[in-house]
């Protein structure tokens, strides 16, 4: 008996099925565009990867070449304003250095400082405001600290920074010690130059004998003039009334009248005393605040005092204090280490130990030390704790 063959229906439904098994098998063609069009999207991406880092690398070495600009530009203006002694301050870096990216500071500043140091042995230093250094000195008064603490009311801590800058040596104080000492031949050599010239010029430089031309540099007039302000003003217990101020400098033969004599280097050949003392205010050097000023602590100066102002009722209502650069540049241990060497070696001339000739004299400027026996460093100790007493407490190096 023969079998019958497949119905109608399954010869269908068999037709159906490798119809769907050959539409869902792929082709050899189009698996390999496929292939194809993978690889090409990778490469794409390899190469937009390539072009992403390049395009960093130079953003980044663009930014870093604006950086070195900026560095160098803000030591060129900090040389230009240490040159008059002017005080730098963070508003003009801003303006005049960073332009309208004054986020950069701190980066540039940092770079600025590293150059600094490695060309010209200086640093950018920033000056504490007087309300921090007054907190530290513990200025406020026992009555007034005694209400706060009846009261429970906290005092607030200042800010140590004041946005304000200087440049400063980092050089070793040894190097600039040795470098200042007069050496004997030296001298003797720009003695013996200076008299072979016919020049009678009172610009020509003086002759000291050592590395540091101080006649060329800094104004030697003007520097000790400062010098003795500040000793005085550390010593009548770190303020000075006006009057007090006069009388001093009077005692020097500085009257109202007087006029301090600058070198060459100035555009002045001399300064009223009034006009140098507003001018050492404008520097950072000292301030004048007015008497019973409660406002004195926020740090408001008060003005450059002017030739006018010799009533001494006017006069007698404001006293001086040191400034924030004198802090951060000659310090209170200097000035007083300074009075103290001054005052045992004019004991010493005064009971004839050093010879008066003008030639030791000469031979000895420089030195800038008490160099003595047992006994003269032990008068110095008393001398420099005595000053110390007498400024009201420990007296404090540069900031």
């Amino acid at each position: 008996m023969a079998r019958a063959g497949p119905s109608r229906t399954q010869r269908s439904q068999r037709a159906t099925q490798a119809s769907q098994s050959q539409s869902q098998r792929p082709s050899r063609g189009s698996r390999r565009a496929a292939v194809e069009e993978d690889e090409d999207e990778s490469a794409g991406d390899d190469g937009d990867q390539d072009m992403d880092v390049d395009g960093t690398q130079a953003r980044l070495a663009e930014a870093d070449t604006d950086l070195d600009r900026k560095a160098s530009d803000l030591v060129r203006f900090a040389l230009f304003m240490e040159q008059k002694r002017s005080l730098i301050r963070r508003d003009d870096v801003n303006k005049k250095v960073l332009a309208s990216n004054s986020r950069s500071f701190n980066p540039v500043l940092e770079r600025a400082q590293k150059l600094l140091k490695k060309t010209f042995a200086m640093e950018l230093v920033e000056l504490q405001s007087r309300n921090y250094r007054e907190q530290d000195h513990g200025v406020a008064g026992d009555d007034l600290q005694e209400a706060r603490n009846a009261t429970g009311v906290k005092k607030k801590t200042a800010a140590a920074g004041s946005k304000t800058y200087i440049l400063r040596s980092v050089l070793d104080p040894v190097i600039i010690e040795e470098a200042a000492r007069t050496d004997e031949r030296l001298y003797e050599e720009q003695i013996a130059d200076s008299q072979d010239g016919d020049d009678d010029d009172d610009d020509m430089p003086r002759s000291y004998g050592c590395i540091i031309s101080w006649s060329t540099t800094d104004q030697l007039g003007a520097l000790g003039v400062l010098h003795a302000i500040l000793a005085f003003i550390l010593v009548s217990g770190r303020s000075l009334t006006d009057l007090d101020l006069r009388a001093h400098l009077k005692r020097l033969g500085l009257t109202s009248n007087e006029a301090i004599s600058m070198n060459a280097q100035s555009t002045h050949k001399s300064l009223p005393i009034d006009t140098y003392l507003g001018q050492l205010m404008k520097q950072g050097y000292i301030d004048r605040i007015k008497l019973g000023d409660t406002k004195a602590a926020g740090g408001k100066r008060g003005r450059a005092p002017a030739a006018t102002q010799a009533n001494p009722d006017e006069t007698q209502a404001f006293e001086w204090h040191w400034g924030h650069r004198s802090y951060s540049e000659i310090g209170e241990h200097a000035i007083a280490t300074f009075v103290a060497e001054f005052m045992v070696e004019r004991n010493r001339d005064d009971n004839g130990d050093d010879d008066d000739e003008d030639g030791q004299a000469a031979r000895g400027r420089g030195k800038g030390r008490a160099r003595a026996d047992d006994s003269g460093g032990d008068k110095l100790k008393n001398v420099y704790g005595a000053i110390e007493r007498a400024a009201g407490g420990n007296l404090s190096d540069v900031k």
